[in-house]
């Protein structure tokens, strides 16, 4: 037919109106393979070109000139690699590739990617007499997209690292290595204290924070290793062929190291540190899910033991572990059950041998272990956000306490520095207050150190809208963790606490009694009450009289009592005391 069709077109007699006809077709066909979105091309059974659009020119940067019917396929290739539109090492290989696909019979696909970076998906289809069609279509934005969806769906948004999905797959291909002889350790790594972070100075610092963390950690590993962040406050690593254990420790002090350096986010000097659990493969299990469950629950060893440390998971630590949990649970039903209270230690006077005030401290009366102190779930309260309840409980309490004493006495409550971060904790106070019906000048608020390690806008504004309601404001333990004098002169407390280590250490040790007698002289000369903790004997009595301590507390006085007994104090002991004295 088709030969038919040009004899007719090449005979002196056909009609001038079957030309235009035919001349009119061909001008829709080529109108309409040029207005295609995709690519065109066909070829015969001998792979030379029939028929091409302008799209497929264009996709290749291919000039129609050169590229014309009856060219054969690798003619066109050349063409293309001349343009550097094909990028392969061996054409040979790459047309035969096609050819034995068009010989199979049914429709392929091909996608490769241009120099330019640019992706072109090409479907070809076989024809029944020999030959192919191809149709070719940019996909590079759709391939991008998918790659966006693909990748989001394996890395975290806000620091670009592995998300625990790619986590888990990148330490299931490492554990094969493992299961053929090699070793690992698995390191989670917790960030202490972010929610902290993020109430004080806001979420987009604490956003700051975890994008520096996480660009710390990518400079302590190597390219085998995999740096992860699992959750919130939440890393992981995975250290690939180590030889000891100790590579392990190694990297984790590494990592701590690195990590404590301070970190400048939009002029806030941002000081934190980090606690680790470590799993060693193949030591604690071979399979992804023991190793991680090894690594989680050294973590929560870390945490417990105090934070700012690493771990090596031990078997025992699961029991602890479970013990923590009953812990957590029994915590949250304590309150509502009525399960706390409140236990009195005296502060007494020296200088005029009487009861200046009543340090409330906290117990747990569990009904089945009996009485809890404080060491043993303050943490864990504060880990689990019950102690902002809990301490408005505290300070209620206390207060309706104190309201039964003589005027002259006073009651300390010690605060967390999460009280103090909590922006409700100045209307706590004025509500327990007023309810007590006392005067805000009888309530003492101790507090500690590490408010002003952190240095956070939010603890000084808080701190001074206590002193300006009628507060008293104490450091309590100074000499530990941070301390400095010039944390005295930062605000205007009403009195300092001096840890009970310096008081253990007076009678044989003359650096606590120098260090005792300049913060009794600082003190002084700054209009503070100095107090001695933790004195125990007539000695050590004695001797914080003469460096200049004004108030002492302790066993040699009295214990901590509950509030049906602080009466009895009142009537007889004190007398006692201060005839000793």
């Amino acid at each position: 037919m088709r030969d038919k069709i040009h004899l007719l077109i090449d005979s002196e007699a056909l009609s001038a109106k079957t030309t235009r006809e035919l001349q009119g077709a061909k001008l829709t066909i080529d109108a309409a393979l040029n207005n295609m979105s995709q690519g065109l091309v066909m070829f015969d059974s001998s792979a030379r070109l029939i028929v091409c659009n302008q799209q497929y020119l264009e996709l290749y940067r291919l000039s129609s000139e050169t590229v014309r019917p009856g060219c054969t396929f690798r003619e066109i290739l050349n063409q293309r690699v001349g343009a550097g539109s094909l990028l392969i090492s061996d054409l040979d290989q790459h047309i035969a590739e096609i050819l034995a696909g068009v010989a199979r019979g049914a429709d392929f696909t091909k996608i490769v990617t241009l120099r330019d970076g640019r992706i072109i998906c090409a479907v070809n289809h076989p024809m029944t007499a020999g030959g192919w069609v191809a149709t070719l279509e940019d996909i590079t934005e759709e391939k991008r997209a998918e790659d966006r969806i693909v990748h989001a769906a394996h890395h975290d948004a806000l620091t670009g690292l592995p998300n625990r999905i790619l986590f888990a797959e990148q330490l299931e291909q490492a554990l094969k290595r493992v299961r053929r002889g090699e070793r690992l350790s698995v390191l989670y790594i917790d960030l202490d204290h972010l929610k902290r972070i993020n109430d004080t100075l806001g979420h987009p610092i604490g956003d700051k924070l975890l994008k520096g963390v996480a660009r710390r950690l990518l400079s302590c590993v190597r390219d085998i290793d995999t740096v992860a962040r699992l959750s919130g406050d939440e890393f992981a690593v995975v250290q690939s062929s180590i030889d000891q254990p100790s590579q392990a420790a190694a990297l984790a002090l590494r990592i701590r190291e690195a990590i404590r350096a301070p970190f400048d986010l939009d002029g806030h000097q941002v000081v934190v540190d980090i606690s680790i659990g470590i799993s060693i493969a193949p030591d604690d299990g071979t399979e992804l899910e023991e190793l991680i469950k090894a690594a989680d629950i050294a973590l929560y060893e870390a945490k417990n033991t105090g934070r700012g440390i690493y771990c090596f998971f031990e078997a025992d630590m699961n029991e602890r572990m479970q013990a923590r949990g009953k812990l957590e649970h029994d915590l949250r039903s304590a309150l509502a059950n009525g399960e706390f209270e409140l236990f009195y230690q005296p502060i007494f006077n020296l200088p005029n041998n009487k009861i200046s005030a009543f340090e409330a401290l906290l117990r747990w009366r569990h009904p089945e272990r009996g009485l809890i102190l404080p060491a043993e779930f303050i943490s864990v309260a504060e880990d689990m956000g019950l102690i902002i309840p809990l301490g408005e409980w505290v300070l209620s309490t206390a207060c309706a306490e104190a309201a039964t004493w003589p005027s002259e006495i006073n009651v300390s409550v010690n605060v967390s520095p999460l009280q103090l971060t909590n922006n409700n904790l100045i209307n706590v106070v004025a509500r327990a207050i007023s309810s007590a019906g006392i005067s805000a000048s009888r309530l003492e608020i101790e507090i500690t150190e590490s408010v002003f390690f952190e240095k956070t806008f939010a603890n000084i504004s808080t701190m001074k809208k206590l002193h300006e309601f009628g507060v008293r404001l104490v450091i309590d333990d100074f000499g530990t963790g941070y301390s400095s004098p010039g944390y005295l002169l930062s605000f205007p407390f009403s009195k300092i606490k001096i840890d009970r280590r310096f008081i253990t250490g007076l009678s044989d040790n003359k650096e606590s009694r120098a260090i005792v007698r300049a913060l009794a002289n600082l003190a002084r000369d700054l209009g503070m009450i100095v107090t001695a903790e933790g004195v125990e004997t007539s000695q050590q009595l004695e001797q914080i009289r003469i460096l200049g301590c004004t108030q002492m507390q302790g066993y040699l006085f009295s214990r901590p009592l509950p509030a049906t007994e602080i009466h009895r104090l009142f009537l007889s002991k004190i007398k006692n005391i201060g005839r000793a004295a």
